[in-house]
């Protein structure tokens, strides 16, 4: 059976980053609670600032330094205020998909030496196990015409351009690298291709 969305509530939710509306959306395929926040008039346009973030517990609600995603998605909501419309969809799976409780044993094999590639790996997962077919059917959902997506991640970018997104541009988004999330980001750079300007600890 094909997977459907279906926007059910639409909101208004005031932040520091202006007015957003948020859409609770429904699936066919799973029961999370996937959403889209969504600032300005979309519909019909083309190079939409976009920013699809998968959650992340630790990062987003307690503001871990382990990685960026809490900056990350604070700078996604201050890309799409600097240019008056945009979406972040917020896709509910958690640690590259393999869910909090894995991520946390993962951090654990971390502190041992392993890095977030090959402690998912020893776990017995992939690097990286998410999927972006609902965040593409959001997409359509929203009636954009095209993207500018906010990632350093190609594998967005490639996975959108499958689902059949029309992505017109990317626009990057690094947050602060510091001694907490230093290794996390090389990582992501020689194993996952991430497209980040980053320095090992000598400056090199």
């Amino acid at each position: 059976m094909k997977t459907t969305v279906k926007d059910l509530v639409q909101t208004r939710i005031p932040t520091e980053h202006g007015d957003f509306i948020l859409h609770y959306f429904s699936n066919s395929a799973d029961d999370k609670e996937h959403i889209a926040f969504v600032k300005g008039e979309i519909a019909g346009r083309e190079k939409v600032p976009v920013r699809i973030h998968s959650e992340c517990f630790t990062g987003d609600v307690l503001g871990s330094r382990r990685c960026d995603c809490g900056e990350q998605l604070d700078l996604a909501l201050a890309i799409i205020e600097q240019y008056g419309c945009g979406v972040l969809i917020y896709l509910r799976q958690e640690g590259r998909g393999i869910g909090l409780l894995k991520k946390l044993q993962a951090y654990n094999l971390q502190d041992q030496g392993l890095d977030t590639v090959d402690a998912n790996i020893h776990l017995g997962h992939l690097a990286d196990e998410r999927e972006y077919d609902i965040a593409a059917m959001i997409l359509e959902s929203l009636q954009l015409k095209s993207v500018a997506l906010i990632t350093n991640n190609p594998k967005k970018i490639d996975e959108l351009k499958r689902l059949g997104i029309a992505v017109d541009e990317r626009i990057p988004s690094e947050a602060q690298i510091h001694k907490d999330n230093q290794d996390y980001l090389k990582t992501k750079v020689e194993k996952m291709q991430h497209m980040l300007s980053i320095k090992d600890k000598d400056g090199r």
